[in-house]
């Protein structure tokens, strides 16, 4: 037994001065690398040692202005715990949207998002941009994810999922009505389920459209940002009670799958079932009507058939000190990221403490929450 800590604390040591590239790269060694790299005090001081941004990008909507902000926990430079503005480098006099992110610190956002929008590709940690080509003008964006290929040489993809029910009505398909719904009489009308999707690949650096996604009529996607896990991006889909489906985009051959999820992770009694990643792998987090407890589950194969109840957290502690909270994801192995009315709490279910920041004026309930984990190292965005 003390050989094996002798071991583990060498093992700290050595992981926790390793840059972050070369440090993910270690968790597919061991099961014990793995679960190293995810705790909590390993997080803290791997950041501190390596200069490492890691920490939550929020977003808020006010008076059709988006505000950034950077929040954590771990960081030594006490300014950027509370960073405001975070992508004023982009532009400073227009308001800046994000659109999507990768847990490297890769940023997807536009500029104008309202009037006259500018797509970017972004890395804050090094506040390099690159212009990204507009997707179709004519679609109104549902959901949009990014996917990591590779990165040496950097390569990614961004996926843009727009229902088609928002398309201009000049372009309803010929043998549609007036408002661009079916008319029963042909199959090229408009169908209520039937979704754009765009994709836009960094080594051509240019969009292209794949087939339409045919979902439910009933079928609406979850407010939260995709998930990436499993080598794909990953979105929670709520239909006709109680059925809920997984939409899965894998980059690599650019297809789509859906599964559904037991029905014993979709009773009546669940308040809310959301999307998440741990220890990276894809979990879904269920929480009760009071929010007493969620519960974490979590996929054990890429069709998401298996699922395994990894934990039941207790939050009896947080709801005494706090009313409406909203259980966002997993900071790090044992840490939980906690919404409540202008406050971001860091709930640690080991030790059953808590660490919570009030939020400005604006961020009452933040538009959007994603998860980074950023180097500073330049970035070749186009090769």
């Amino acid at each position: 037994m003390a050989s094996s800590n002798f071991s583990n604390d060498v093992l700290f040591e050595i992981l926790s001065r390793t840059d972050l590239k070369m440090m993910k790269k270690c968790r597919i060694l061991s099961k014990e690398c793995k679960d190293l790299t995810y705790e909590s005090s390993f997080m803290q001081l791997h950041s501190q040692r390596t200069t490492t941004m890691v920490g939550y990008l929020l977003q808020s909507l006010q008076s059709c202005r988006f505000d950034s902000l950077f929040l954590s926990i771990d960081n030594p430079d006490s300014d950027r715990k509370l960073t405001r503005n975070f992508l004023d480098f982009l532009s400073e006099r227009e308001t800046v949207r994000i659109l999507a992110t990768v847990e490297e610190g890769l940023v997807f956002c536009s500029i104008r998002p309202f009037i006259g929008e500018e797509f970017y590709i972004c890395k804050p940690s090094t506040q390099q941009s690159e212009v990204v080509p507009s997707p179709n003008p004519r679609y109104f964006a549902e959901k949009v994810g990014m996917l990591v290929l590779g990165s040496n040489p950097l390569r990614f993809k961004i996926v843009r999922i727009s229902d088609s029910m928002h398309d201009q009505v000049e372009d309803a398909w010929p043998g549609c009505s007036e408002d661009g719904y079916e008319d029963g009489f042909d199959d090229g009308c408009y169908i209520h389920g039937r979704y754009h999707c765009e994709i836009f690949d960094s080594k051509s650096w240019e969009w292209s459209q794949s087939d339409d996604l045919v979902l439910s009529s009933y079928a609406i996607f979850v407010h939260n940002p995709s998930v990436s896990a499993c080598g794909g991006l990953h979105w929670l889909i709520y239909e006709t009670e109680p059925h809920r489906n997984i939409l899965s985009f894998y980059g690599d051959k650019e297809n789509w799958t859906t599964s559904s999820l037991p029905d014993n992770l979709c009773r009546n009694d669940r308040r809310s079932t959301y999307l998440a990643t741990c220890e990276g792998s894809l979990v879904l987090l269920c929480t009760d009507n009071k929010i007493n407890w969620v519960d974490v589950w979590v996929s054990k194969d890429c069709s998401h058939q298996i699922w395994t109840k990894k934990v039941t957290v207790n939050l009896e502690s947080v709801i005494g000190e706090f009313r409406h909270v909203y259980v966002d994801s997993f900071y790090n192995a044992d840490t939980l990221f906690i919404i409540e009315y202008r406050t971001a709490i860091f709930y640690n279910f080991k030790t059953g403490k808590f660490t919570s920041t009030k939020l400005p004026l604006n961020y009452e309930m933040p538009e959007s929450v994603y998860f980074i984990q950023s180097d500073f190292e330049l970035v070749q965005f186009k090769h």
